[in-house]
């Protein structure tokens, strides 16, 4: 299914409205309980590619405090149940798409995307993940096709940990781990000890705290800040020397940089290397509109 969607992505960015008409007549509600830039354009400019109607709702700030806990006895903050809120949606609409982060303090309910398998489980339609508690798949297909635009054979691909001044969720790095290995590359993945990534995401990546071993030779590295798994939500150590510069890639001469975005400068990723020749951000960027058209055009067949 990955390699069909990247090839029908790479279809839709030299075609854009080349299915103009497969989503008339059909709404997505695009549903962010988190902010977002790159994820609510590019998935709207791909429905409207496709024909579709999308309307988007900020819950944070624009619908009703959601009560998500079944029997919950709500005298307290929360305004509507999900089974309700979701139910309305799903009548409202054809597809929904949800964004919701993770709380980074109940490891249990995180790693089982609740919030999201509540939208799923009350909407009765399909919905589509814009980025959930574990998972960024849209975010990771958009870097497969960025990927594989770059035509090399067997591409040596580094995923290494970067500083940031707060807890980050797993979700694009669990992904990007998830993507690249499904799609045969030879993944390495290096990080401070006390950083290590649910093991169900990284089965088969070759794993060290050794930065500058993990980058020699590297086609492409993913810079990208993650919180503790293990000791969750935590923030163990700030390492500011695994802060990207050129001088760590002396040993990778072809390596392209991609981040997912938002990037703290000079934090995550310097300067040098963001604004450089070697940076592949916007193009990804880019990407995430065709990634999410080749999901949603997927769906509208699926739906008729």
């Amino acid at each position: 299914m990955a390699q069909k969607l990247i090839a029908s992505a790479l279809h839709y960015k030299q075609n854009p409205h080349a299915d103009a008409l497969l989503g008339k007549g059909k709404r997505i509600g695009c549903i962010f309980l988190n902010p977002s830039l790159r994820t609510r354009a590019s998935t709207q400019i791909a429905a409207l590619n496709l024909g579709m109607e999308p309307i988007v709702m900020n819950m944070d700030k624009e619908g009703w405090a959601l009560e998500m806990r079944s029997g919950a006895v709500m005298n307290t903050n929360t305004v509507e149940h999900i089974k309700d809120a979701a139910a309305v949606l799903g009548t409202y609409f054809d597809v929904l798409a949800i964004r919701a982060f993770p709380s980074l303090t109940q490891k249990e309910e995180d790693v089982t995307d609740f919030v999201l398998h509540q939208f799923i489980r009350y909407a009765g339609i399909p919905v589509v993940s814009l980025e959930s508690a574990t998972r960024h798949p849209l975010q990771s297909l958009a870097d497969m096709i960025t990927i594989q635009e770059h035509a090399l054979k067997k591409p040596k691909v580094v995923l290494t940990w970067a500083p940031h001044i707060k807890a980050i969720p797993h979700a694009v790095a669990n992904s990007f781990a998830e993507w690249a290995l499904g799609c045969g590359h030879d993944l390495t993945i290096a990080h401070p000890e006390g950083y290590a990534l649910d093991a169900a995401f990284t089965q088969g990546a070759t794993i060290t705290h050794n930065q500058a071993e993990a980058l020699e030779g590297a086609d492409f590295v993913y810079v990208k800040n993650w919180s503790s798994f293990n000791d969750y939500g935590k923030i163990l150590g700030s390492y500011p020397d695994w802060m990207l510069r050129e001088k760590h890639l002396a040993q990778a001469p072809q390596a392209k940089i991609m981040h997912c975005l938002p990037v703290r400068r000079n934090v995550e990723l310097s300067d040098e290397l963001l604004d450089g020749p070697r940076a592949r951000v916007q193009q990804q960027a880019e990407n995430r509109i065709y990634a999410a058209q080749a999901v949603l055009a997927e769906i509208l067949r699926e739906i008729g």
